[in-house]
């Protein structure tokens, strides 16, 4: 093997093991796809301990920054299996995966909850494995909460956030969004609804059921049409 490719592997092994991410290079078509994985729960402003598999806020933005900046990526792969975590980073990090001009494709593996729903929205197309799964429930706030009208209506906002979201970056309307978030009739202890796989493609919240085959094919076909709408302008 030689250096260089020595370095390259020991670089992606560097990434794997430290953010998640890798870059797809080795298609044979001159496209290059960064892969960034959701995993765990997403960390915001607090560290959480060392015992819990996280996603980083502070890796994920800076990283998607630069992708947008590179002329060497051409397209973005979005792995989930994540129970979701804080709110504003996961909306943070929902905010500029939609905002990126590159193509992105998004796919749901063992589960994307919580916050980690509009992570999975926020691609270009999306896909959820048939025993993925997709939690939707309403904002909650670990430690004491003061029961002041303020912080409703806090509750209500950060709420209404999501939904809007969610519903701008898929074909689920707000009112059946709500109508899930706030079941009480499928999680015995919490308010709810659980999405396995189809059901996710039903309530048009995914785009399709799929695995990994599938996720490349699509993003392979949204950058080859990327590159050819930027050689007609």
């Amino acid at each position: 093997m030689a250096q260089n490719d020595t370095e390259k592997e020991e670089l992606d092994n560097k990434k794997i093991n430290e953010y998640g991410q890798i870059t797809l290079d080795e298609n044979g078509k001159d496209l290059k796809i960064h892969l960034i994985s959701v995993i765990g729960e997403v960390e915001g402003h607090e560290c959480l301990d060392q015992q819990r598999k996280t996603t980083k806020y502070e890796h994920i933005l800076p990283q998607l920054a630069a992708i947008e900046d590179s002329k060497e990526v051409h397209g973005v792969m979005i792995l989930l299996n994540t129970v979701g975590g804080d709110v504003e980073a996961g909306l943070a990090i929902a905010e500029m995966i939609a905002s990126l001009s590159k193509p992105t494709v998004s796919l749901v593996l063992g589960g994307s909850h919580s916050i980690g729903v509009p992570i999975a929205v926020s691609t270009d197309y999306s896909y959820i494995v048939p025993s993925g799964t997709m939690v939707i429930h309403p904002v909650r706030m670990s430690g004491m909460v003061i029961g002041a009208p303020q912080t409703y209506d806090y509750f209500k906002q950060m709420q209404d956030r999501i939904i809007g979201f969610i519903s701008s970056h898929c074909e689920a309307k707000k009112e059946r969004l709500e109508e899930m978030m706030l079941n009480t009739g499928q999680l015995t202890k919490d308010l709810g609804t659980i999405l396995v796989g189809k059901q996710a493609v039903e309530e048009n919240i995914i785009n399709e059921v799929g695995g990994i085959k599938d996720a490349l094919a699509k993003l392979y076909e949204l950058m080859e049409l990327d590159e050819e709408n930027k050689k007609d302008t």
